[in-house]
């Protein structure tokens, strides 16, 4: 009878082996117009390496030493790298990629042998999707200018290198300004502005900045309307810019309604008809520009993705906005009622949502929690209003003005219409 550690190392081979075959799949597939024996590894070679490398993490598992695997990489690595040398010299051909799919793939059988079985997997589909997308990537590169590039590495050391660094806790007296979550707004906001760049470049002036604001609202509406406002005034026709930051907003209410419906259903009848009434005004504002024929002009090829420059001044912004707003609070106290939903939306209209419904098992009163979390909808509306006027151009910012006061009128008119009945 097989035992539960046989059984166990059984289903490791089999994955070791299953990443072997699918790497070979691809690599067979690519070169499959080659004739027999003109390729150095296809679907049995790969397929036979990965069980090899999941071999010998079983061998080091039972001598308790890395050597076995460690030697096993050697040797193939070394036998490998001759005959692709000796094929690519035949073809004229001087790519590295097969010795170092070889090696990946030994590398992922010893990890499906000895580690995490899961990463093991997962690596193996990312390796082979990684190398059937070398046309795809190609592709992107060749299209790829130095200043997108340059906005990519920025970005990913903001995400990958700072923001791990930096404290997530609260480092002010009031309690308020805490590192980690301010700078993830800022990437935020850098994330936006390049996803609306990228956007606009491929779709065009007029349909890449809407798609970029209904992604973008989703996470958050102040960071859409701060990076589109800073693309406006490079845009010469800001229509899709202001489509976009409409559609972020239409669905910043409709993602905190949700949030306050989820924590207390009793608020949906109460706080969902004014918001819906502010979210048509945006969404008829987002789409309606959209249905005339689009002006078929291109980006312009000298602006940039974001400055960093710009997005720290954001951060900066967003400090003391947050400061501010503590000390109000503060000032105030809890009991401050609506100027405490006021000043909170001003910082973040999700967290004063969830506080606030949070607070109606606490004994609030529902019209009062349906009235600061509608407080808070109009505070972040106005807050998005001036940030245009900050940082967008004129035509940008009086158009998402004038749409955000509609807004505001018709919530405020479905509230008293609700409040009369």
């Amino acid at each position: 009878m097989e035992t539960p550690i046989e059984n166990d190392l059984l289903l490791r081979l089999g994955l070791a082996l299953a990443i072997g075959l699918i790497v070979g799949i691809e690599r067979g597939w690519r070169w499959r117009d080659a004739p027999e024996g003109a390729r150095t590894a296809g679907v049995r070679t790969f397929t036979l390496i990965g069980l090899l490398g999941g071999l010998c993490g079983a061998l080091s598992i039972l001598a308790g030493s890395f050597v076995p695997w460690v030697a096993g990489l050697a040797v193939l690595t070394a036998a490998f790298a001759v005959f692709s040398y000796r094929e690519s010299t035949f073809e004229a051909d001087f790519s590295v990629t097969n010795v170092v799919a070889a090696m990946t793939v030994f590398v992922l059988g010893v990890l499906a042998a000895m580690g995490d079985i899961r990463a093991a997997a997962a690596g193996g589909v990312a390796t082979a999707g990684l190398l059937a997308s070398r046309e795809t990537l190609h592709r992107a590169v060749a299209r790829l200018s130095w200043i997108e590039l340059r906005s990519a590495l920025l970005l990913l050391a903001m995400t990958v290198v700072i923001l791990p660094l930096l404290p997530n806790r609260t480092v002010d007296p009031l309690n308020a300004l805490n590192p980690h979550e301010l700078w993830l707004l800022t990437i935020l906001i850098a994330a936006v502005s390049y996803s609306g760049y990228i956007a606009q470049k491929v779709a065009g002036p007029d349909r890449g900045p809407p798609l970029a604001g209904l992604l973008g609202g989703l996470a958050s509406s102040t960071a859409t309307t701060l990076a589109m406002a800073r693309l406006s005034r490079q845009a010469d026709d800001a229509r899709g810019l202001g489509s976009g930051v409409c559609l972020a907003a239409m669905v910043s209410l409709i993602r905190a309604t949700v949030l306050a419906g989820v924590l207390q259903p009793a608020l949906v009848p109460l706080v969902a008809i004014p918001a819906a009434a502010g979210a048509l005004v945006f969404a008829a504002a987002g789409l309606l520009p959209l249905l005339r024929p689009a002006l078929g002009a291109p980006a312009r090829p000298d602006t940039v993705p974001f400055e960093l420059s710009a997005v720290l001044g954001f951060g900066l912004l967003l400090i003391v906005v947050t400061f501010l707003g503590a000390w109000v609070t503060r000032e105030a106290g809890v009991t401050g009622g609506y100027l405490f939903a006021v000043v909170s939306g001003l910082v973040d209209v999700d967290a004063i949502t969830l506080s606030t419904a949070r607070s109606v098992a606490r004994g609030v009163s529902l019209d009062f929690a349906a009235g600061a979390i509608l407080a808070a909808f109009a505070a972040n509306a106005v807050q998005r209003a001036v940030f245009a006027h900050l940082f967008g151009s004129r035509p940008f910012a009086l158009r998402f003005t004038l749409v955000s006061a509609l807004a505001l009128a018709a919530g405020a008119t479905a509230w008293g219409v609700r409040a009369a009945l």
